[in-house]
């Protein structure tokens, strides 16, 4: 049933076993599966109205009208749910997004899982988690993932066209009480995106290869320590996929290197906080932010032993978080 207005908070995710490259830039299908843990932290808050004497959409970002690319990636994903709904109504899109966009702290899929929920309610497409899914998917490949609470695993999709789109979404895993430690080295926005970016590691990089069947692997032992609640295992895999990913940009030409000193040296400090007896483990999506995976009970130990070693930086303390939920306007 169509509402005309819904409006829809989904959190960012920060991804174990990385998504690193599509097969399929239309449906956004990619090569291999990922895994990540939805955080409690930047929620993104989004506004959909129907307006019938809009002639196109308006898009709102914290109180600022959006021109350019980005207003145009909500218009095509405004059309594409249009289309699935029968629909030719224009629509404002409001939304605020506390996550710093394009730092490597998954604004979009924050941001893409609010719109889906919301767009769907207020076009009347379906609301279950996997349509949804599916549908987040189509604007930013890792909002797929933030519909879903605490752990979720992104299928890549069986087959090809329609068949992988209809197979190619995510769902909550079972696994041990996880958390994050986020040190934000930069807040910037990124000076090459990751679309650009994974396009160039598919084209130019040598290691792609190997990073797609090293991953594929890497997915299927994660989901076997996490559902053992093999805390090492999950730690190991996570900070060895992050710094495979990173080696495979590494090889792209033009050069993309997203981490910097700052992030190596917080990759240094979780090994040399393991030797200590404080087992943490590192990873980082596409930018110099480090998140430190830690057992949810080690969380404020685990911020506190990182504040010693670097004073200078933001550290958010990051539980486990809910999928991407409808709510009242504010």
């Amino acid at each position: 049933m169509i509402s005309s207005r819904a409006t829809a908070v989904a959190h960012p995710n920060l991804a174990l076993i990385k998504y690193w490259g599509k097969r399929d830039s239309e449906r956004v299908l990619p090569y291999t599966g990922s895994l990540s843990l939805t955080l409690d932290v930047f929620p993104t808050r989004t506004s959909v109205r129907l307006d019938p004497s809009l002639s196109q959409d308006s898009f709102s970002l914290n109180d600022a009208e959006v021109e350019g690319g980005a207003l145009e990636r909500v218009r095509a994903f405004l059309d594409l749910v249009r289309e699935r709904a029968g629909q030719r109504t224009h629509a404002r899109v409001v939304s605020q997004n506390s996550v710093p966009t394009g730092a490597g702290l998954a604004s979009s899929a924050s941001g893409f899982a609010a719109l889906a929920t919301a767009a769907s309610a207020a076009y009347g497409l379906p609301t279950d988690t996997a349509s949804l899914s599916r549908l987040a998917r189509r604007g930013s490949g890792s909002a797929c993932r933030s519909i879903i609470e605490d752990l979720a695993v992104w299928h890549p999709g069986v087959g090809h066209d329609e068949e992988a789109d209809a197979t190619s979404f995510a769902e909550k895993v079972p696994g041990p009480r996880l958390a994050m430690v986020i040190a934000v080295v930069s807040a910037a926005q990124k000076s090459v995106s990751s679309r650009i970016a994974m396009k160039q590691t598919a084209e130019t990089s040598p290691f792609f290869d190997g990073w797609v069947s090293s991953t594929t692997k890497d997915l299927e032992d994660m989901q076997s320590a996490l559902a053992a609640e093999d805390y090492t295992r999950v730690g190991e895999l996570t900070e060895s996929n992050a710094l495979r990913m990173h080696a495979a940009i590494n090889g792209n030409r033009p050069v993309i290197r997203y981490l910097s000193p700052t992030s190596v040296a917080l990759f240094d400090a979780a090994g040399q906080l393991r030797g200590e007896g404080l087992e943490v483990y590192a990873t980082a999506d596409a930018g110099p932010n480090v998140a430190v995976l830690c057992r949810e009970a080690d969380l404020e130990q685990t911020r506190a032993a990182f504040a010693v070693r670097f004073p200078e930086l933001e550290l958010i303390a990051a539980r486990s978080g809910p999928g991407a939920y409808l709510t009242e306007d504010a």
